[in-house]
């Protein structure tokens, strides 16, 4: 098999120039690209705990914490002990998370305007689907 053959080579390749492209971006917002994850997921939902906001980010637990640590000291969160579990903690942007939204999201469009642009928008909308089949998978 060759390389522009196999899904994972193509997907990995596609996910890091994505990913590298993004956090160019962020860099300008003083974020990198491991805390967009975060972010667009708490801004889709707050008050998820940090084990279900790990999961739906696709990190380990303990990855979830150096993350969450690092918005907290940037002043995006806060932790909210969780009233039937003292060891649990809800996790909740603060205004100057909710803040970015719009403009993080803006800037994650815009990446994604860039390399959608070489497809027609019958092709943008096919791939979608079909990623998104795949994924289900998954």
């Amino acid at each position: 098999m060759k390389r522009f053959e196999s899904l994972n080579y193509l997907v990995s390749h596609l996910n890091l120039t994505l990913q590298q492209a993004l956090d160019t971006r962020l860099k300008r917002y003083e974020l990198d690209i491991k805390l967009w994850p975060v972010l667009f997921t708490l801004w889709q939902e707050e008050g998820l705990s940090q084990t279900e906001l790990s999961k739906r980010c696709d990190v380990a637990n303990y990855t979830m914490t150096r993350l969450l640590d690092q918005l907290q000291v940037q002043g995006l969160i806060t932790r909210h002990q969780e009233a039937d579990n003292s060891r649990a903690f809800q996790i909740f942007l603060t205004d100057d998370g909710k803040a970015l939204e719009h403009d993080l999201v803006h800037e994650a469009e815009w990446v994604n305007d860039q390399y959608l642009a070489l497809l027609t928008s019958d092709e943008q909308a096919e791939l979608m689907r079909l990623l998104n089949k795949i994924n289900k998978i998954a």
